[in-house]
């Protein structure tokens, strides 16, 4: 396996950078709760059909006592859409709980504390540490594990290995933003079936592994 230099690592994220400055999750959320709640539902779920549910969710529900509230059965009705949405559901009147009775209905801000919760994994756990306390995690999903080995930005099988490796390898000033530029990478350039490398601004970067 070929992997970029540290000099076409800094390359690569300062393109990425000046395409993208200020990128963000592409979630709807209206406080750390729902974007919990919104990552939860995420999972092996597009992020278009997750915001086509929680918006009129959104509207009632924005606390965990209100989701307690709402109830599983009303809650299912909203996110029925959504693949696995019962045991997705389950979990979110388990998190909604706890977030209750042991964290002061706050989401809390350290990974050990957010696995805890019902339904949270590593994940989940870096995107909101990412998102809302602005901690340079390195959520990793599908789109990570499949084109981070291909470009050469890091090396490994699985989310954790995926995670170090580029932790170690991405240059500090990029980290903050850095996932999110290498999703959106996967999700609209570097795609699964046909990748378009002739839009692709790393092009002459990439070693395709």
């Amino acid at each position: 396996m070929t992997l970029l230099s540290t000099e076409e690592m800094d390359i690569a994220f300062s393109r990425w950078q000046e395409q993208n400055p200020k990128p963000a999750s592409e979630l709807n959320y209206v406080n750390p709760y729902t974007l919990l709640v919104a990552v939860v539902l995420s999972a092996q779920a597009t992020d278009k059909s997750v915001n086509i549910a929680t918006e009129p969710l959104f509207k009632i529900v924005t606390a965990p006592e209100q989701m307690l509230e709402l109830g599983e059965e009303k809650l299912i009705s909203y996110i029925r859409s959504i693949g696995l949405y019962k045991s997705k559901a389950k979990h979110i009147m388990g998190l909604s709980k706890k977030l209750i009775e042991d964290f002061n209905s706050q989401v809390p801000g350290t990974r050990e504390e957010l696995m805890t919760l019902p339904g949270v994994g590593r994940k989940t756990a870096n995107v909101v540490l990412n998102v809302i306390f602005h901690i340079p995690t390195m959520p990793v999903d599908t789109h990570l594990l499949r084109i981070v080995p291909k470009i050469g930005l890091g090396t490994g099988t699985t989310p954790e290995s995926i995670e170090e490796s580029l932790l170690q390898r991405i240059p500090e000033k990029y980290l903050q933003d850095a996932h999110h530029w290498i999703l959106l990478h996967g999700r609209y350039i570097c795609t699964a079936r046909n990748p378009k490398c002739n839009e692709c601004i790393i092009a002459d970067l990439c070693k395709h592994n």
